[in-house]
């Protein structure tokens, strides 16, 4: 008698996503995003959900389904064995499709599990430096008061040292603010109105009961509002939206693939990065020379190997693991880098530098740094540069001098990207960004070829003298210089430059402040 296997079943996760800072997430949420067969997340999500998901992952479409619906697809999913994450905005068991979908899945018996997530009821104020409790005041009562909610008890909600945390509440500020007036609460109360709550674009206002519908009027999409005395704690709380770069709009040209690392420090000051790529790194037309490189680094041909960048490192990488090897091939050969990225870049193969420039990291640094070749000690006399079509000879001519022989590869080339966006070189040019942040100086060469100049109320802010010159040479004045060549150093300049601005009294961003700045010039006109 043969038995047959019993089909296995899935699973169906329901997470919380946070109140908007992808940061927020936690991280046994990040986990179970990352081994996914299938996830529903919101369409105002995607953007920071998707990535943390594997490739190829299944996209469930529940947008405008009910609950039982909703929970119906996700059963259906996980019946075929797949682990499906359902994502909801905030915490799911506030304010959330949760119960309804969870109860649906549970009457089709398949298992559940639940992650919770941080709350915009609570997560918001934060970012609004507005505590919901104090020493005096601890009770905090969180209402729904959207245009389809039930009509709360507002006479209970009533009484002193309270705190009611209002969500959902945009179109509605005024009509509720009438209604706890007139059961008891003081029209000189104070409200604190947060729009887009945890992400760069937060912006609140401070208002009281009797002008909150005046004073938030301007404030776009969704809105989380606090009354109580504990708003009067953000004068000296208010720590997200006092980031020396908050709100600044600042243009990333780099690489694709190397943008990414600089807009996450941009983001840490308050920043709203936009990534606009400039070059494109493509393998040599004639990668012969290259290949043969390769094969005799690995064969032990070479005493070192001189890496002048991440994008080198990468493409020695790609090579010997398309040998079939891993970094275990590099061994006896010794390793430089010109900097601390590039480092990083081997450490993260499993691979610590034997050199780094101990002053300048560049490759006058490098040089000033290496050793003389010595027959005595050395058994090996050449060295492997593999680098961009376009690389300077400073280190080639330089360990030539020291005795090395030198075998310079083209490794990979840097080309011009595509234009960006019709809408993005108009911003550029009409001073759409706050500040521009240059890497190199290919980055300004090809920005200005793409795109044209940044606008003079940008803020032009470069990592170092060599990327300064080439952006005065076209034109451009520069503001900030990073103290040392390195992406980190970049954007601490920049924000110790805001942090300036804003310990000046101007506390808005470059670009707002100059238009602020006509529009006044024009109404005293």
């Amino acid at each position: 008698m043969t038995t047959r296997a019993k089909a296995k079943t899935g699973v169906v996760v329901f997470i919380g996503a946070g109140p908007g800072d992808p940061g927020l997430l936690t991280l046994r949420a990040a986990d179970l995003l990352s081994v996914a067969d299938a996830v529903a997340v919101p369409e105002p999500l995607r953007t920071a959900i998707l990535p943390l998901c594997r490739e190829g992952v299944e996209l469930l479409d529940v947008h405008g389904c009910d609950g039982a619906v909703a929970g119906k697809a996700l059963a259906t999913s996980a019946k075929t064995g797949k682990v499906v994450v359902r994502v909801l905005p905030g915490d799911p068991t506030v304010m959330c499709e949760f119960a309804e979908e969870a109860d649906t899945v549970a009457k089709a018996k398949v298992p559940f599990e639940l992650v919770p997530g941080v709350s915009a009821a609570f997560a918001v104020p934060a970012y609004a430096g507005v505590p919901v409790t104090d020493k005096r005041h601890r009770a905090v009562h969180v209402v729904d008061v959207s245009e389809h909610a039930e009509e709360p008890d507002w006479a209970s909600l009533a009484g002193p040292r309270r705190t009611l945390v209002l969500l959902n509440c945009a179109d509605v500020l005024g009509k509720v603010a009438a209604a706890l007036v007139e059961h008891g609460w003081k029209g000189d109360t104070p409200v604190a109105v947060t729009a887009a709550g945890t992400t760069t674009s937060q912006h609140t206002v401070v208002s009281t009961l009797d002008t909150v519908e005046r004073d938030s009027a301007p404030l776009d999409g969704p809105t989380t509002a606090v009354v109580g005395d504990v708003v009067k704690l953000r004068e000296r709380l208010s720590w997200w939206e006092s980031k020396p770069l908050f709100g600044w709009k600042v243009l990333v040209p780099r690489t694709k693939d190397q943008a990414g690392a600089l807009s996450e420090r941009l983001v840490g000051f308050g920043a709203v990065p936009v990534e606009v790529p400039t070059i494109a790194v493509e393998p040599p037309r004639t990668p012969q020379a290259v290949d043969r490189a390769i094969r005799g680094l690995v064969q032990g041909r070479y005493a070192w190997v001189a890496l002048t960048s991440v994008n080198a490192v990468k493409a020695i990488r790609e090579k010997i693991e398309e040998l079939g090897l891993d970094a275990r091939a590099l061994a006896g050969v010794k390793v430089a880098c010109v900097g601390e990225q590039t480092a990083a870049a081997m450490i993260a193969w499993g691979i610590r530098p034997d050199l780094v420039p101990s002053g300048e990291q560049s490759s006058e640094g490098l040089v000033a740094d290496w050793p003389e070749y010595d027959a005595t000690y050395d058994a090996l006399d050449r060295v492997l540069l593999p680098r961009a079509d376009i690389a300077t000879e400073t280190l080639a001519a330089g360990l030539l001098e020291r005795g090395w022989q030198i075998d310079d590869v083209t490794a990979y080339r840097t080309v011009r990207a595509a234009p960006p966006p019709a809408e993005t070189r108009e911003a550029i040019k009409a001073g759409g960004f706050d500040a521009v942040v240059f890497t190199s100086s290919s980055t300004v060469r090809n920005l200005v070829g793409i795109a044209g100049k940044p606008h003079s109320s940008s803020i032009i802010a470069v990592i170092g003298p060599q990327t300064a010159k080439a952006a005065e040479e076209l034109g451009l004045r520069v503001d900030v210089t990073a103290s040392s060549p390195s992406t980190a150093a970049l954007v601490e300049a920049l924000a110790a430059f805001g942090r300036e601005r804003r310990d000046a009294g101007d506390l808005l961003p470059p670009g707002k402040a100059n238009k602020a700045k006509i529009v006044a010039r024009n109404k005293r006109k």
